[in-house]
């Protein structure tokens, strides 16, 4: 009696592993099958009244009928599976509703601070390492303006996928004073 039940917990591992390596499976895969009728809280279904029952059918005593053990190993079988069930239908809920980022694009990079790590050079490209979407992120980097390696920089258009223009952000350095005529020094 136990191998019967061990089998329907086999089956419901089984259907657990085709979904979740091949997709969703025939009419249990549609995309807008939720709740008790997705194919994850099918599979724990079967899984916990598979060896939920196993479980309850090789601690019950040998002297009881056939048809009672059958009926208390489907009842503790049940008892397991609809925890599990509902566990299943919570966590892929939970995962089909997970908040996510959208993907970067080229656009993204418009606005975006960082330095110069190789020399641009006025008439070609450099590097600079861009802060991005909490991601330290490197492109190619072209100004109106020669910059040294450790300008703070300022994204100002999306060249290409992998090329930016940028200004500096740098404060510009303060005027020397020129001491005046005639030897007076401040």
């Amino acid at each position: 009696m136990a191998a019967v039940f061990l089998l329907v917990g086999a089956l419901g591992i089984v259907v657990l592993l085709l979904s979740l390596f091949a997709g969703e499976i025939g009419e249990f895969g549609h995309p807008d099958a939720d709740g008790p009728f997705s194919v994850p809280a099918i599979a724990a279904l079967l899984g916990g009244v598979g060896f939920g029952g196993a479980a309850a059918s090789a601690v019950l005593p040998e002297a009881l009928p056939d048809a009672v053990t059958v009926l208390l190993s489907v009842a503790v079988g049940l008892a397991v599976a609809v925890p599990l069930a509902w566990g299943a239908v919570r966590l892929s809920r939970a995962l089909k509703d997970m908040p996510t980022q959208e993907t970067l694009t080229r656009h993204h990079l418009i606005g975006a601070q960082g330095v110069v790590v190789s020399a641009v050079p006025s008439a070609g490209y450099g590097e600079v390492r861009l802060a991005l979407a909490g991601q330290q992120l490197k492109y190619a980097a072209r100004s109106d303006a020669p910059l040294p390696t450790g300008t703070p920089v300022y994204v100002v258009e999306a060249l290409s996928d992998t090329a930016v223009q940028v200004v500096s952000t740098a404060p510009d350095p303060m005027p020397e004073i020129l001491p005046e005529p005639g030897g007076n020094h401040p």
